[in-house]
């Protein structure tokens, strides 16, 4: 059994989840960032955990407590493979030891506030689109753009897609897709060409920060490929914040390395619902379930 680990990114937060999870983990978190993140995750409020550059830092946190709690309870499922979806690209990189956990909380963190920032509250929007393949969606945003930015920004899985950009382009892409299209309740357009200034600034703190040589295989966001050494790495994770999260093609690679199981190293099963949609070959488990099988049974 060749194993994959996948991060989920946001969206799977829930005040509380770090129950039962390494408080180590936490503590490493709060002295990296000079404040009590373990409160917010363990007593919120809700408000407060859902403010973009709280966010980010909290599910790092979690996933990676995660991952080290399963790692001491099962210490014979050892991952082969990793692949994150949008902020859960950093879970899998200090997974496979190419990012500290310590300045990747730190990052996370200035990524969510980079993001907050590049457009004010209101201007940006982020809709997911139902029932229509990659293609579609592209045209429909070429079509009522208008002089505006609204672009793909997420392939899911098959059928569901993710747009981004001005709130009013997005709505009459909404409007063009009729019951098929949901607007979402975010506060950035996250992974389009308005969160340029977040890219410049995470392009700027990432040469600060030290990478190391993946101990195994990352599957990237923006082109669903391994990086061939660490600036590679870097360029992917500037590129990612302005360009669309491939995730059919990652779970696709993933599967073309040789994975024959993945396990979704996060609080929910988001993943697992998209994989089931993607490559049913491919099965992706939950943490929790993961965590009570009894040892030897992956």
């Amino acid at each position: 059994m060749r194993l994959a680990f996948v991060f989920p990114g946001q969206g799977s937060q829930s005040v509380g989840m770090d129950a039962g999870l390494d408080p180590d983990t936490f503590a490493e978190a709060d002295d990296a960032l000079g404040f009590a993140l373990s409160a917010v995750v363990r007593e919120g409020p809700a408000e407060r955990l859902a403010q973009t550059e709280i966010t980010q830092p909290a599910l790092l946190t979690t996933s990676v407590a995660m991952a080290r709690t399963l790692a001491r309870a099962r210490p014979d499922l050892v991952p082969s493979f990793a692949a994150g979806h949008s902020l859960g690209e950093y879970g899998a990189l200090v997974l496979a030891g190419a990012l500290d956990f310590a300045d990747a909380v730190r990052l996370v963190r200035l990524r969510g506030r980079a993001m907050q920032d590049a457009v004010p509250l209101g201007v940006g929007g982020m809709a997911a689109v139902m029932g229509l393949d990659t293609e579609e969606v592209v045209a429909l945003c070429a079509r009522w753009a208008e002089g505006e930015v609204v672009e793909l920004a997420g392939h899911n899985c098959p059928g569901q897609t993710v747009i981004a950009g001005h709130v009013g382009a997005v709505d009459r892409v909404c409007e063009a897709v009729g019951s098929g299209a949901r607007r979402l309740a975010v506060s950035a357009p996250f992974h389009c060409s308005l969160l340029g200034p977040a890219a410049e600034a995470l392009h700027a703190a990432l040469a600060e920060v030290t990478l190391h040589a993946p101990r195994f295989p990352v599957v990237h966001n923006v082109d669903a490929a391994v990086a061939a050494d660490v600036d590679g790495i870097r360029e992917r994770l500037v590129r990612q914040v302005v360009k669309p999260v491939r995730w059919v093609e990652c779970v696709q690679a993933l599967r073309a390395l040789g994975a024959d199981k993945c396990v979704e190293i996060g609080p929910g099963k988001t993943l697992a619902g998209l994989g089931r949609r993607i490559d049913r070959a491919l099965p992706v488990a939950g943490f929790a379930d993961t965590l009570a099988l009894p040892g030897g049974a992956p």
